[in-house]
């Protein structure tokens, strides 16, 4: 008789407690976000003229040739960036692996034309392997090659990565650069 009682209790507050915060709760914040910041909880979409998705401010995309500046290394499975199988490669700083990656990494930098030193940022991959983002000393570094390749003046390609910061509330003293917002800007200007 106890035993049963306890059953029916313990069943009947597991289904309250999934009830509420299992349902109810999720449903109640994600209503909440959509009315506070409905940008943000639709997931930060980055669209064309024409509507289509081209991709979105809070994951990175691949981009390739010394005409774009290039994001943080990404150690997703598959292909890079892919938010489906998101995790970083967890390669510490005793792991052989570890200076094998990042002197690959410096050698496509330096194909591009780039010149060290390198900023961690942009020879590591971040632990999600998805960050839209790098330093801005990384996107300064990438400054004259993209200027080149584009037949810009250096100047103007700077001024793009200075519009392009981001603050960070929580650390202020860094400032980081959306690559993608980046290489949109870029785009928008015209070149090759």
């Amino acid at each position: 008789m106890i035993l049963r009682r306890s059953l029916r209790t313990a069943l009947l507050l597991f289904g309250v407690l999934f009830l509420v915060t299992g349902v109810i709760y999720p449903l109640f914040v994600t209503g909440i976000a959509g009315l506070a910041f409905p940008y943000q909880a639709r997931g930060s979409l980055v669209r064309n003229e024409s509507g289509a998705v081209m991709g979105s401010e809070l994951i990175g995309l691949q981009f390739a040739g010394p005409h774009y500046f290039e994001g943080r290394p990404s150690s997703t499975a598959g292909v890079p960036y892919n938010a489906a199988q998101s995790g970083g490669s967890n390669l510490g700083p005793s792991n052989p692996a570890l200076p094998g990656r990042v002197n690959t990494t410096i050698r496509h930098l330096e194909t591009l034309g780039m010149k060290g030193p390198w900023p961690g940022d942009l020879v590591t991959s971040s632990a999600s392997g998805l960050d839209p983002h790098i330093t801005l000393d990384a996107a300064l570094l990438q400054v004259p090659v993209v200027a080149k390749a584009r037949r810009m003046d250096e100047g103007t390609v700077r001024t793009l990565v200075y519009e392009s910061i981001v603050s960070n509330p929580l650390s202020p003293e860094y400032e980081y650069v959306n690559v993608f917002a980046l290489n949109r800007a870029l785009d928008q200007r015209g070149g090759p």
